[in-house]
């Protein structure tokens, strides 16, 4: 390490069985903000770690297996051994296994032959490269054994071991909208305030919107509003860290009502304070705020509205 990095690089080589999800483990590194380099010649190794020197603010996933040139697990071994010992690296080795019988399954749905089986069924190959990786396995500093995986379990268990910042949260957006206009094509969470008293109907109420006081005095007058409001709050406080475990990248959260201008703008407001004092930093938008069609929309649905 140096004054200019104090930080040793993070290097973590990906190989494993073909067939055992390092495609997927690939991307879900990337997805993590790891610079992913696949099929990666490792007698180039050194090199690209020279060209990448000083950064070590990005993490480095390289990925390898018995198809990339020059391939023999005991001169990797040896040479991974050697670059260990450099203060300025932190290298781990991810050993991707699966079950014999799940990678036959696999290789016949993709109708792909398999590498190292030539002219023989693919049974015959996934013995070969398993007897050939064993001393990679046997040194991998990590093993996923991918047999009953799902590609979203992988991609959690990826999570979970590689993550950069455990504390990391997904970007949430609290809005609001217009029921009449449609709901937004991309919301995760829909909530519906028109079961709330409805300000439009009082002449005074009808110019302002959720934003201001009068408007949320009203509201917040209704007898059901405290404990929806409640238990809204308290449902998203459970869920927002468990879309973070799962690796969620985006939640967006919208509250609807008639026009888009009193009650689920009063709601959205108030949630979004509610996230923000709990830690979250939400992104505010109002869809329909201001839209000249919203009296008229509030009139038509009259019988609903109110």
């Amino acid at each position: 390490m140096t004054a200019d990095s104090p930080h040793p690089q993070r290097i973590l080589l990906v190989t494993g069985l073909l067939g055992a999800g390092k495609t997927t483990a690939m991307r879900a590194l990337e997805d993590l903000g790891w610079e992913a380099v696949d099929n990666f010649p490792l007698r180039l190794l050194d090199r690209l770690l020279e060209t990448g020197a000083g950064n070590t603010d990005t993490p480095l996933a390289i990925g390898f297996d018995t198809r990339t040139r020059g391939f023999d697990p005991r001169t990797i071994i040896d040479r991974v051994k050697g670059l260990a010992e450099r203060q300025d690296l932190s290298i781990t080795t991810l050993f991707l296994d699966c079950g014999s019988a799940e990678l036959q399954r696999r290789y016949n749905e993709t109708r792909r032959p398999h590498p190292m089986s030539e002219d023989r069924p693919a049974e015959a190959g996934i013995v070969a490269e398993r007897e050939l990786l064993e001393p990679l396995r046997r040194w991998a500093d990590v093993v996923l054994t991918t047999t009953d995986f799902t590609t979203n379990d992988l991609q959690q268990a990826i999570r979970n071991h590689f993550r950069q910042d455990t504390s990391s949260r997904p970007v949430i957006t609290v809005s609001s909208f217009g029921f009449s206009r449609g709901t937004p094509p991309l919301s995760d969470l829909v909530f519906d305030m028109r079961f709330l008293a409805n300000p439009h109907w009082v002449d005074a109420l009808r110019p302002l919107t959720g934003r201001d006081a009068a408007v949320g005095d009203y509201i917040r007058g209704d007898p059901a509003f405290a404990e929806a409001f409640a238990r809204i709050r308290d449902l998203l406080l459970l869920l927002l860290p468990r879309y973070a475990e799962q690796g969620k990248a985006y939640v967006n959260i919208a509250f609807g009502c008639t026009g888009g201008k009193h009650r689920s703008v009063f709601m959205a407001e108030q949630i979004a304070l509610a996230l923000r004092e709990a830690g979250f930093s939400p992104t505010l938008l109002h869809r329909n705020l201001g839209a000249r069609a919203a009296d008229l929309v509030e009139r038509s649905g009259a019988g609903l509205a109110r």
